[in-house]
């Protein structure tokens, strides 16, 4: 008896992609593009030099609604929500009771006491639930699937957009807005934000599943525009330090752990105005107050970045030893870095190795590599702050 078929759902740009000769494979519930004719390695290149164009239509959208929304929110995750400015966004954590990551995600404030909030999509229909368990009786949650999420990256890309929707280029990175693309043939209402996950300047786009592929051949039909990827999009997102959920981080890990410190604002930390008030406060806190003390970390984890110091790849779970072959810690994402022409990798290790220039061996097909603990990012991210 054969193996049953996986069942995949479809983004509004599928006919789009195998028209332009894309690679099809099962992700997240979706059948998506992992690659085009050009290849990942072209592909990565022109998104770094140019810009790219990304389906990232499995992603979930969802609308927080209400006077209670903002501090609603703000108590299942450990950042500031409340004092977010209007037209702006920031990254947040969605955590379990036990302070570990059931995702990541984007959160916007698009004023009038509504918050509009971007999670993945593996995770989109448990996020949903759970937020709405959490706090469905203090404001409306609503989901949004008829909306698709087009990702637009690269140097060229506010070149590209803002031909067809004037004003994007005057907005900065973290901010956004409702624009309209004039297409040449029609004009498609979109929400967008100066933002992304390849370290690049760049766009995502939210629109309505019926215009998204009339919105994607006008993006494409731009001269520095190009398809993009899942590929590319996992190694330009690995050089920008940028974490995936599901590899790098998940409920077995908090965000001290994952070295997710700068998502966590002084007022939701010890001391600060709004102390705790979200899941796994109580450990979380106490974590990071012994993080930042003088006592050795002997006994936690931390996650870090790595350089190999031979040209040899290594890759998603890979185990990480010290000097004497003692097991240290495992990588979580690993490939050879196509802007850095380095093997680079992000992983976990017992938190005494994680001083930068500290050296470690990964066994790759039995063999040791040595590597070093390397900052993060890999590549220099080049988000637009303004001039």
């Amino acid at each position: 008896m054969s193996a049953p078929t996986e069942t995949l759902l479809s983004t509004p740009l599928n006919a789009l992609h195998i028209e332009l000769g894309a690679r099809m494979v099962p992700f997240a519930g979706y059948s998506m593009p992992v690659q085009y004719p050009a290849g990942l390695m072209a592909e990565h290149h022109h998104t770094r030099k140019a810009a790219g164009l990304f389906d990232v239509s499995h992603m979930g959208q969802l609308r927080l609604v209400g006077p209670d929304a903002a501090a609603a929110f703000e108590s299942l995750i450990p950042v500031d929500v409340i004092d977010l400015p209007v037209g702006k966004q920031r990254y947040g954590l969605l955590l379990n009771d036990d302070g570990g990551i059931i995702d990541d995600l984007m959160f916007f404030n698009k004023g009038n006491h509504e918050i509009f909030v971007i999670v993945n999509g593996a995770c989109k229909i448990g996020d949903i639930a759970h937020i709405q368990y959490r706090i469905g009786h203090r404001c409306e949650v609503i989901s949004m699937p008829e909306r698709a999420l087009l990702a637009l990256q690269g140097p060229q890309a506010v070149t590209a957009l803002s031909r067809l929707a004037p004003g994007v280029e005057k907005l900065v990175f973290m901010t956004g807005g409702n624009f309209t693309v004039n297409t040449g043939t029609q004009m498609i209402d979109v929400f967008l934000t100066r933002s992304g996950y390849t370290g690049e300047d760049g766009f995502e786009i939210s629109v309505h599943n019926d215009q998204a592929e009339a919105l994607a051949r006008a993006l494409l039909a731009q001269p520095e525009v190009k398809p993009i990827g899942l590929g590319a999009r996992n190694s330009l997102r690995l050089e920008a330090g940028l974490c995936l959920y599901g590899n790098d981080i998940d409920e077995a890990t908090n965000p001290v752990e994952a070295n997710l410190l700068w998502a966590m604002q002084k007022v939701r930390r010890n001391g600060g105005a709004r102390e705790g008030g979200f899941p796994g406060a109580t450990k979380i806190l106490a974590a990071l107050a012994y993080s930042t003390g003088s006592t050795a970390l002997k006994g936690t984890k931390k996650r870090i970045g790595l350089i190999a110091l031979e040209r040899i790849p290594v890759r998603d779970h890979t185990e990480l030893q010290d000097g004497q072959g003692n097991r240290i810690g495992e990588v979580t994402s690993g490939l050879l870095g196509p802007t850095i022409d380095k093997p680079v990798a992000m992983g976990y290790v017992d938190a005494e190795f994680n001083a930068l220039g500290t050296k470690v061996v990964a066994i790759v097909r039995g063999k040791p590599v040595p590597m070093e603990v390397s900052s993060m990012p890999f590549v220099p991210t080049n988000y637009f702050r303004g001039v």
